[in-house]
């Protein structure tokens, strides 16, 4: 059966008190949009719209980055969640497959669970997606008849015993998309907001004697998130979920609670997470790695046996491989760190290619950037990058090359050679009590002037 997905992603979202549309605030340092859509992806489906309204432009450019297939609608008015879906009718014309409804600030809704519903469809022309909520609260109610969704009433609406049950609808449904659009133009608006409410189709579906059913999933799958503090929470829950399921699969994190990791993180078995350390997007971290306190870490690869920190930052294009030691307060960007090469202490490694066994000095720094462009330094294997070596990209250092401490390196080193660009010292006696005593009288003048 094909899939269509809509997700609708219109919405303002007041309490959130921002200019970015509420679906692109992140968690974990990914929109909720694009955890709605990594969720539905699992379905395969041949199509996917998204309904986009308040701050369409920004929502268009993000699902352009998640996405290139994926289509954005513009809901003009935000006339209720029937009104919403019904934005794609166009798009979707001629599709006969199923359409799956899915909000872009409900986050964290399983690939298991869509499955599910899908699979219910075998057995129900309407399927929708509810939970056992601990405090229903004023959620609306689903009214059960065996396997049968009998209907869905809003808090305010319901009955003591219809408020008495615990089986709430997260509004997710499914159907067949010719239905779907058949009942959508049969609902109404007439209510206390004017609006047309998607939960209408259930009605509908069951007066034009169609089957109607509900799945039940976690609680924690239906987190809606309407403010900056609903926000935090569901953060919250994402990061214990994610710390949990890498001790899961053999990964130590010294201190959980003090890791923060992105929504595609990638730690294999065996690595030590010490504590405070902040994974940003796009890393992954091989088997047997250690990345110690107080490290900052995004879009970089590490190899197996590697140690990180403390307090490393690793940038965009950090490649590290087996065995290398990046230290205390070292930056590497766009780099590639050959097996068993050291860069240990305060040095900055960017736009560079570092050779097998090679070893950096503190305070190294390639300068890369002239004011308007990006150069490379490469150096090869087993060299030695003496302390305080300023190297000033484009520039080559060969195999088995030194550098002397203090050398600002121009020009390419060959094979073999070492490296020494500093002024001659030459030390005078006595003078530096002359200059003190220069210094002290000066200072004396000057105090003397301000009285």
């Amino acid at each position: 059966m094909s899939i269509a997905l809509v997700v609708l992603a219109a919405g303002k979202g007041t309490r959130m008190n921002s200019d970015l549309p509420k679906v692109l605030h992140p968690i974990a340092q990914a929109s909720m949009l694009e955890h709605a859509l990594a969720a539905g992806r699992a379905l395969d489906p041949e199509r996917v719209i998204v309904v986009a309204g308040h701050g369409a432009e920004a929502v268009q450019a993000t699902v352009a980055d998640i996405d290139e297939s994926a289509e954005v609608v513009l809901q003009q008015e935000q006339l209720g969640t029937a009104h919403a879906v019904d934005q794609a009718r166009a798009a979707l014309k001629g599709f006969s497959g199923d359409v799956v409804v899915l909000y872009g600030d409900t986050p964290f809704v399983s690939p298991e669970t869509l499955e599910r519903m899908i699979a219910a469809r075998a057995s129900a022309d309407l399927v929708v997606l509810g939970f056992q909520a601990a405090d229903p609260a004023r959620y609306g109610r689903l009214v059960m008849q065996g396997d049968s969704l009998e209907r869905i009433v809003e808090y305010k609406d319901a009955s003591e015993a219809e408020r008495a049950l615990n089986f709430c609808n997260s509004g997710l449904m499914t159907c067949n998309a010719g239905l779907m659009f058949d009942l959508i133009a049969q609902i109404g608006n007439d209510n206390a907001s004017g609006e047309y409410y998607l939960t209408d189709l259930v009605e509908g579906a069951r007066k034009s004697g169609r089957s109607v059913t509900a799945v039940a999933c976690d609680e924690s799958e239906t987190l809606g998130v309407n403010s900056r503090s609903d926000l935090a929470a569901a953060d919250a829950v994402f990061q214990a979920k994610a710390r949990a399921e890498l001790m899961d699969l053999g990964v130590t994190l010294m201190a959980p609670d003090t890791v923060y990791l992105a929504f595609d993180t990638v730690i294999g078995r065996d690595t030590v997470i010490e504590p405070n350390v902040v994974f940003g997007p796009g890393v992954t971290i091989e088997s047997g790695a250690l990345i110690r306190a107080f490290s900052h870490l995004e879009g970089c690869h590490v190899s197996r046996g590697a140690k990180v920190g403390p307090y490393a930052r690793l940038r965009p294009g950090a490649e590290l491989a087996e065995d290398t030691h990046i230290g205390n307060f070292v930056e590497i960007k766009n780099a590639e760190i050959a097996e068993g090469a050291k860069v240990n202490h305060l040095s900055y490694i960017g736009d560079a290619s570092i050779g097998k066994d090679t070893n950096i000095g503190a305070g190294t720094i390639t300068c890369n950037y002239d004011g308007v462009m990006k150069h490379r330094t490469k150096i090869g294997a087993r060299s030695f990058i003496g302390s305080n070596t300023l190297l000033v990209a484009p520039v080559t250092l060969g195999h088995e090359t030194m550098t002397a401490s203090g050398t600002v390196v121009t020009k390419d080193v060959e094979d073999g050679a070492l490296a020494i660009s500093r002024t001659r010292q030459e030390n005078k006696p006595g003078y530096a009590e002359k200059l003190m005593d220069m210094l002290r009288a000066k200072k004396t003048r000057l105090k003397k002037g301000s009285e």
